[in-house]
């Protein structure tokens, strides 16, 4: 070989080495989307590998390939937008945090742990299938989405020891069972339970309007930690 083919040899295999990576990660993140969309509209048992790369347009082996299994791919959704929501709550917290010289009140605290679920549900809103794949996974999940439901608080400690600094008259107790009431009242807010309640109210309620929404919900925990 030449010099100059050498030359050649060196200079354009990393190219073509760069575009296969550029290429592998275009090719997750649509298998990913697909899933996330499918699995929150049509639940986890109803959507096969098959219905996944035919949505993402890509091949059979994709799921496999970039995530291990169905199950594993569930879980990569699952852990990927919990981060990102708890995230948002997080940086909520501590810009109330702040703002009150490290003493938020109550409403201040309920509000950073309740607006960034309540913005998804927005209908306009780009998270908003992530939002109805969370619903979804917390009843329909896999055993290792479960478990972490059941055992991972490290995203709910900062709130609850934001709370008891807010409110330091309460036992402690009263404040972990008011934080779960909270949580409850936010994990009800299912798309079903909606419909439902719409029927009840005989169509005089809508979920449509986050912002009085939120209102409602932060009013609704807010007198519950000051009773």
């Amino acid at each position: 070989m030449s010099p100059k083919s050498d030359g050649v040899a060196v200079t354009t295999a990393p190219d073509v080495e760069a575009e296969g990576v550029d290429n592998e990660a275009v090719t997750k993140n649509l298998v990913f989307v697909a899933a996330e969309r499918l699995f929150a509209l049509h639940g986890f048992q109803n959507v096969s590998v098959r219905d996944i790369t035919a949505a993402a347009g890509v091949n059979l082996a994709s799921v496999n390939y970039h995530f291990g299994s169905k199950d594993a791919l569930l879980y990569e959704i699952f852990r990927r937008r919990t981060v990102e929501l708890n995230r948002e709550r997080a940086k909520k917290l501590h810009e109330a945090t702040d703002r009150f010289e490290g003493a938020p009140p109550v409403r201040e605290i309920l509000a950073a742990l309740l607006t960034p679920p309540l913005k998804w549900l927005a209908p306009d809103h780009e998270r908003r299938i992530s939002l109805q794949f969370l619903i979804r996974a917390r009843s329909e999940g896999t055993d290792e989405i479960r478990k972490v439901l059941q055992t991972d608080v490290t995203h709910l400690r900062r709130f609850s020891d934001a709370l008891l600094k807010a409110r330091p008259d309460l036992p402690s107790e009263e404040i972990y069972w008011r934080l779960h009431f909270t949580l409850g009242m936010l994990h009800n807010n299912r798309f079903a339970e909606f419909d439902r309640l719409n029927v009840l109210s005989e169509g005089t309620t809508s979920e449509a309007d986050v912002e009085a929404l939120l209102g409602r919900m932060l009013a609704f925990a807010e007198a519950g930690f000051s009773a």
